[in-house]
């Protein structure tokens, strides 16, 4: 409780700081100035070279994919498309095994420890920081390494296939001028060179960190920001520990450059959302993604199949800034848009029969009135069991968290959230988009202004 008290009194500052958002630092009549986002800073000769290879298909096998293909500058650095998982491969097709995450707002990423300390300063600490949703990669570099040589990502076959197709490339002098004349004549060296290149372009230049969203005009005080009645309302509800308690894992007050909210505390939790049909690994009915206790991460597995693991079914908390331009969510893609993933936030318990498959019932021939149309499955069953937490397995339930809106509460009990609280939410949400521009004129009426 002392941990969401700091919560709900840092970002109730923030409320006051801009009027409760009901005006404070809005417009005065007239038009508004527009945003003034300052020049991006020359890049070094290192990140020059990152930014080269980060768009560059001939470093693949395909010589159609780049770092690009699944990080789109245009969506946040994330995946352009609604695919669970990304094509990739020799000739993409090959399935991947998890939703690509965004590339936004890594830079202040702390390396993966067990016991990390936690941003609020309060909390215990436990699993937290590293990159890929299980944090197997301690550095931007690092993490580089793993799509280069993946089977299913970029396909090269080893360092060395990396290093000659970056010989060949026209940058290839850029790279000597970057890394010394003998760049090219120890293959490790210019291999670990190249991914320090993808390292510094993502460090050093803003649009990977641009800070740009209507929240930071906000919580900047600056002209522009002042949040709707409607944004005020789902920011409470974000920080609410009663609804949606949002901030318990995806709010870090300020970035380390003085920046606004990073809204992640980097940590790890369990919350086994849906198994997806729609990634192929996930036909044998004995493969499970268990994040940091396997398979892709190795030190944390179990000592036998079923042994006990407190790591099992962990996966890291995102940030969500620019949630909103996702159309794919959580580690296995399952959910396909923002509206359906704060409700399953709300009704993973309260209604697990229409996110999990019910084995053994009946099919109706027409639903109950009040029964939801919003979850993966649509059709209401007469009898059967709910195969809850179908992702993993029953040795592993006691890992999952109880935290509120997922505290475990009675099936067809009063979710935490109400429909208005759902509706805030989403438009809270929706101020953490980057490129924000202020209306010319304040908008009176609308779904998140009122």
């Amino acid at each position: 409780m002392q941990k969401q008290q700091l919560l709900l009194t840092g970002l109730a500052a923030l409320l006051a700081a801009c009027g409760g958002g009901h005006g404070g630092s809005g417009t005065s009549g007239g038009t508004t100035p527009p945003v003034v986002i300052a020049p991006p800073t020359a890049l070094s000769l290192a990140a020059q070279v990152g930014q080269k290879m980060f768009f560059d298909t001939d470093l693949s096998g395909s010589g159609r994919m780049s770092c690009a293909t699944c990080h789109d500058p245009d969506y946040a650095y994330g995946p352009p498309n609604d695919l669970a998982v990304q094509l990739g491969g020799p000739e993409l097709k090959s399935p991947g095994l998890r939703a690509v995450p965004s590339l936004r707002y890594k830079d202040f990423t702390p390396p993966y420890a067990d016991l990390l300390d936690n941003p609020d300063g309060i909390s215990v600490p436990g699993p937290g920081g590293g990159f890929t949703w299980d944090g197997r990669a301690a550095t931007l570099a690092e993490q580089a390494r793993v799509p280069l040589l993946s089977a299913f990502e970029m396909a090269n076959a080893s360092a060395a296939d990396v290093v000659a197709r970056l010989q060949a490339a026209d940058y290839a002098g850029l790279f000597r001028q970057a890394f010394g004349d003998d760049a090219f004549a120890d293959t490790d060296a210019a291999f670990r060179d190249a991914l320090a290149a993808l390292q510094a372009f993502q460090i050093e230049d803003s649009s990977f960190h641009p800070y740009s969203s209507k929240f930071d005009l906000y919580a900047g005080n600056k002209i522009g920001g002042a949040l709707t009645a409607a944004e005020a309302r789902g920011l409470k509800v974000f920080t609410d520990p009663d609804t949606g308690n949002c901030a318990s894992c995806h709010y870090q007050g300020a970035g380390l450059n003085g920046s606004s909210a990073l809204f992640t505390d980097f940590s790890y939790e369990a919350i086994s959302v849906p198994r997806n049909a729609d990634i192929p690994a996930n036909a044998d009915a004995g493969y499970y993604d268990m994040g940091l206790c396997g398979p892709m991460r190795t030190d944390h597995l179990p000592s036998v199949p079923g042994a006990a693991d407190s790591f099992c079914g962990m996966f890291k908390a995102p940030t969500l800034r620019n949630v909103a331009l996702r159309s794919a969510f959580f580690h296995n893609g399952v959910l396909h848009s923002l509206e359906q993933v704060i409700r399953f936030y709300n009704t993973r318990d309260t209604w697990p029969e229409i996110w999990y498959p019910t084995v053994g019932g009946t099919p109706r021939a027409q639903n109950d009135a009040g029964f939801p149309d919003y979850g993966l499955i649509t059709v209401q069953y007469e009898g059967g069991t709910v195969q809850k937490f179908d992702d993993l397995p029953a040795a592993y339930a006691g890992n999952i968290d109880p935290q509120m809106p997922l505290d475990g509460r009675p099936a067809h009990s009063t979710p935490p959230m109400t429909e208005q609280n759902i509706a805030d939410l989403i438009c809270f949400l929706d101020t953490l988009t980057d490129g924000y521009q202020p209306p010319a004129t304040t908008p009176t009426s609308g779904p998140c202004v009122n």
